[in-house]
Order: structure tokens, then sequence, then C-alpha cells
């Protein structure tokens, strides 16, 4: 069974850059496509970013755009998220995703995804 863990988040200052880790155990993960969502709190679960399976393509929020990068690494069945520009606003729970999607209308759709890490803390703060 797909099981997911989301590490390394943190406390960083307006600027600064973190790396979001999310590793699977039981299965290949290139085989599936991988969401990163956020939830601060009192919203809305929303999508952040998107890779396809095999990592053939990516997606990304508008407000994420040109600051965050989402990557794999079959070797070590791990999907990143890597996060710079750092802003307050960013601060929230960050989760990962997995399902084996085949072409949706909106990969950013949290409803698209059936397994779900546990999330890591990300908060963005002077």
């Amino acid at each position: 069974q797909l099981q997911l863990v989301e590490s390394g988040g943190g406390l960083v200052q307006p600027g600064g850059s973190l790396r979001l880790s999310c590793a699977a155990s039981g299965v290949t993960l290139r085989y599936y496509a991988i969401g990163w969502f956020r939830q601060a709190p009192g919203k809305e679960r929303e999508g952040v970013s998107f890779i396809s399976r095999y990592g053939g393509g990516t997606k990304y929020a508008d407000s994420v755009k040109g600051r965050f990068t989402t990557s794999r690494d079959n070797a070590k069945n791990t999907v990143y998220l890597e996060m710079k520009s750092l802003k307050p606003e960013d601060t929230a729970v960050y989760y990962c995703a997995a399902d084996t999607l085949g072409t949706v209308a909106d990969p950013l759709d949290p409803l698209n995804f059936g397994y779900w890490g546990q999330g890591t803390q990300v908060t963005v703060s002077s």
C-alpha cells in the first residue's frame, strides 16, 4: 500500500528557502503523479504544484510560479518541492499526494488524488 511521508518543513525568514521531500514506501513513485498542496488555518486546501507520471510535465499555482520547483529523484523514490523567495503568505501545512492520473482538467485539484501524506508545517516569519 502506498504511504507518503513529507519532511523538510520548518521556520524560515521571509526571502528564505526550504526544500520539502515526499518519500514513498511500498511502491515506485515514478508511476504516480504527485501533487503538492497546502492548507493555512481557516482556509481551504489549495494546489501548489503538480508533476506528472514519469516526470514529463509540471504545473504550478500562479501564486508560486517562478519561486517553487517540483522534481523527482527516482533513485531515492522521492519527489521534492524546492521553495525560494518565501513569503509570510506561504505559511501553511504542506502535503504531498499521489495518484495514477491520466489527463485531468485541473491537476491541482485535490479531489484528483487518493493518497496523502501527513503534512509538514512551513512557517515564514521574521
